[in-house]
């Protein structure tokens, strides 16, 4: 089966299934918020200081991979503040007076949520400086002689950023932030949790078995784990009367070839090229990209990242290569390895 990137079904970033399907699926409270003990614990206390103090939250950033839920947190913090909540993105923001109507449109004590932040315009960023820290803006208007500076007051709000790529904030941005957050990846016993909750929200029986069965192929995200529920609810209705049991989701998760450590077709056959005509590397990017079909892009971004996680994969000055663990969980013999840049 090809899959191209948008249609990739453990691809982490959000699909249209899932903007549709997942918001019945969204925690509504933080005793309802699955895993990140940590965050949920000091999230907690801040959120409570901030409600003694009848002030707004410090601004809040979140970080971590996709698909762990940093806009669902979000909107919980608003509504555990009892405020409202304004959602854009970092490319959305084209110019600074789109950041400044979203800006002078917050009441007191509101949320304004950024997704992918680092992506901002620098021009957009300066302006967002001032708000955060003195709850102001300055806007210019006209050009040469006829230019004129307006200092506009704003509401005290809060600022909730995200990224999945926080080394590419600006350190001025960075520094902004008085809440620092960085979401972990599930443990299958968690997502289990998870899996179940969604089942019973979307009325589908599911036995203990059967949801840690999906949990443990979701690559620790609980977005994979509610799309992988919904496509073994398909198999469980056709085969098996609508119930999901350790067999039919094993079934099913095996005819989507989607493995027991969670690696699809593209993650195998990647691997495979690797070991079969590389004798594991050192492969160039370039080289594996033609090798496979691939843009060399969608490798770095979609697939290395996983693979690197699991210790699959190995970056080194010369190339990726394959790491013994992956050679055993292909059924390969252990690798023969000649080449010192990939002696592990």
């Amino acid at each position: 089966m090809d899959y191209n990137q948008e249609e990739r079904l453990l691809d982490a970033s959000e699909l249209m299934e899932d903007s549709e399907s997942e918001n019945p699926l969204r925690p509504q409270n933080l005793n309802e918020y699955v895993g990140q003990k940590k965050v949920k614990e000091n999230l907690k206390v801040f959120i409570e200081a901030s409600k003694i103090r009848k002030e707004p939250l410090d601004h809040v950033l979140l970080y971590g991979p996709p698909g762990l839920g940093k806009t669902t947190l979000s909107m919980i913090i608003a509504k555990e503040l009892g405020v409202n909540i304004r959602i854009t993105s970092g490319p959305a923001i084209e110019k600074p007076g789109d950041l400044a109507a979203l800006l002078t449109n917050l009441s007191e004590g509101d949320v304004l949520f950024i997704d992918e932040i680092h992506r901002l315009s620098r021009s957009v960023e300066e302006i967002l400086y001032p708000a955060m820290e003195d709850f102001a803006i300055d806007i210019v208007t006209g050009k040469g002689q006829m230019a004129t500076s307006y200092h506009l007051p704003l509401p005290k709000f809060t600022l909730i950023g995200a990224t999945t790529r926080a080394g590419q904030l600006t350190a001025p941005l960075r520094d902004r932030f008085g809440v620092v957050l960085r979401l972990e990846m599930y443990t299958p016993e968690e997502l289990s949790k998870i899996v179940k909750r969604s089942a019973s929200i979307l009325k589908i029986e599911t036995d203990d078995e059967g949801a840690l069965e999906i949990a443990s192929r979701s690559r620790g995200t609980p977005r994979i784990a509610n799309r992988l529920l919904k496509r073994v609810r398909d198999f469980a209705q056709v085969m098996n009367g609508g119930k999901i049991t350790y067999t039919i989701a094993k079934k099913a998760l095996d005819k989507l070839e989607i493995d027991e450590l969670g690696l699809d077709a593209n993650d195998r056959r990647l691997l495979e090229s690797m070991i079969t005509f590389y004798n594991g590397g050192p492969v160039g990017l370039e080289t594996l990209a033609a090798a496979i079909g691939e843009e060399a892009i969608t490798i770095e971004d979609v697939y290395e990242p996983f693979l690197m996680q699991i210790g699959f994969l190995n970056r080194t000055p010369r190339g990726r290569c394959v790491t013994p663990a992956a050679y055993l969980h292909m059924g390969y013999k252990n690798p023969n390895l000649q080449d010192e840049q990939c002696t592990f």
